[in-house]
């Protein structure tokens, strides 16, 4: 959007609708890895066995990977605003309920209730953000403003569960996503224009619905249970090949409807296809690797929650000064240099990171690799978000941005499924060796962040596809209604 004075993100109002669309990013990613450090609590308080206490985690990766691409042309038919104010309330609902959870059973519920809610706040934010924001530099810093805040807020989210679950109690990591939602839904009343409705329900691909929501739901289901039932059992398998079904008759349904839920003509925009495996490549190793350094100082070094929480917030330092000298880089280089080189760099980070030792410290066996691998993230996501919306129509913004948000999802439960079986194939084999336990946890720890240096490397190769955007100065024109920014043109595309 332009305004007669020219740059909309110059504006008050501006600003504060990036803000805004920021946090709902932030919550939604946030509450991906809030939830590790309070588990012990959580099992204590609540009686939760071993098996079910992974769902606390992966019942809200399941529904937010699952539903992702259902919001996001949702989005784009129903209305944007609308469908972020339904999802903020349903995301707001639940954490009330999981904080207040007497068994497991109704926890377990609210946070699946929680990954319904966020994978539709999720691309409906980031698809406003590209119309709203939609030409040269203004596009270029909010893209880059969401990318950096879905780093920011994988690196905070552990720090910030515990701090909360050591202090006022596991509740409150729930609890605090209440005073979010109400500025949420707040702003978004305020800031964001009305909008149309733009599809009936006589003419809406349910078939496409059903099967694409089933499809993914089992596909991800699959691999989250993959590390715990096993790559080779026949169970994984059939989900695996099940989800393929599904999905392959969900392509087959699109091809042939002429008012599909997923166009596929959105995979014209050049290059938009490679920008979203970059993202779904890179992610699984980023998502990994704190999740192993986690489990690394805690199990291995001793740290208590909140120093292993602390001991992040260097990267997040790192990701903000990365993605603000990427974002004015993109004029220059295009994205596509910056994704590569920040594909290498955190490579780089994660390859030091890999060399942890057993009696290890945090000044030398971790800072130096989490400050460079750090950079690499801030770069990489900004980048990508920025390609990955490039050419694309508005009035497909949503799917684009569902599309993106879902390939960070398959990464984060590919990655861990992945590199989950790495480590404790790697500890097992070191234990029956007869190595101490920290050492056989620390070679699994080693393996696994090898493997996660090397998927970085991976993205760094499949980034050379990627569209290379540099935008264009924002156009001085007279001021139109916010309800009218879907139809500012896309940024220009280079090769």
């Amino acid at each position: 959007m332009t305004t007669q004075y020219g740059s909309y993100l110059a504006t008050r109002r501006g600003r504060q609708t990036l803000l805004l669309l920021c946090a709902v990013q932030f919550l939604d990613v946030a509450d991906s890895s809030i939830m590790n450090v309070a588990l012990p609590s959580i099992r204590r308080d609540l009686g939760f066995s071993v098996q079910n206490l992974q769902w606390v985690l992966s019942g809200y990766l399941v529904t937010y990977g699952g539903l992702l691409l259902l919001g996001g042309r949702a989005a784009d038919l129903l209305g944007r605003r609308r469908l972020l104010v339904t999802g903020t309330t349903l995301f707001a609902a639940c954490s009330l309920a999981g904080g207040l959870a007497t068994d497991e059973g109704m926890l377990i519920g609210a946070r699946l209730g929680q990954g319904a809610g966020a994978a539709m706040m999720a691309p409906a934010g980031l698809s406003i953000l590209t119309t709203m924001f939609s030409q040269g530099t203004d596009r270029n810093r909010a893209l880059g403003a969401w990318g950096a805040v879905s780093g920011l807020a994988a690196a905070t989210g552990v720090f910030l569960g515990g701090v909360l679950s050591q202090g006022p109690g596991w509740r409150w990591v729930l609890f605090v996503n209440l005073p979010v939602c109400a500025l949420i839904l707040a702003g978004a009343s305020r800031l964001l224009p009305a909008e149309q409705r733009r599809a009936r329900s006589a003419g809406f691909d349910m078939p496409g619905a059903i099967l694409a929501t089933a499809g993914m739901l089992l596909l991800v289901y699959a691999l989250v249970r993959a590390p715990v039932q096993g790559w080779p059992s026949a169970r994984t398998i059939g989900e695996l090949a099940t989800a393929a079904m599904l999905l392959a008759a969900f392509a087959l349904t699109e091809v042939r409807r002429r008012d599909p839920l997923f166009p596929f003509s959105i995979f014209r925009a050049r290059g938009l296809a490679a920008a979203d495996l970059t993202q779904m490549i890179a992610f699984a190793g980023f998502v990994s690797l704190f999740f192993f350094l986690t489990l690394y100082m805690q199990n291995v070094l001793g740290y208590s929650p909140i120093q292993g929480g602390s001991a992040y917030l260097p990267v997040t330092a790192g990701i903000a000064v990365a993605a603000g000298i990427s974002a004015k880089l993109f004029a220059r280089t295009g994205t596509r240099p910056v994704i590569v080189a920040g594909s290498l760099i955190a490579a780089a980070g994660i390859y030091y990171l890999s060399r942890i030792p057993v009696h290890g410290s945090y000044l030398t066996s971790l800072l130096p690799g989490l400050v460079i691998m750090s950079v690499g993230l801030g770069a990489v996501l900004v980048a990508v978000t920025t390609a990955a919306n490039a050419g694309v129509a508005p009035g497909k913004a949503g799917l684009a941005a569902g599309l993106l948000a879902t390939s960070q999802q398959l990464g984060t439960a590919l990655g861990l499924a992945i590199f989950t079986a790495i480590a404790t194939a790697r500890t097992r084999a070191l234990l029956a060796a007869h190595a101490t336990p920290a050492a056989a946890l620390t070679g699994g720890f080693r393996r696994a962040l090898l493997a996660c240096a090397i998927f970085l490397l991976a993205a760094a190769v499949i980034a050379l596809r990627a569209t290379n955007t540099r935008g264009e100065p924002a156009a001085q024109t007279a001021p139109f209604p916010a309800s009218e920014a879907d139809r500012v043109p896309a940024p220009e595309l280079t090769d």
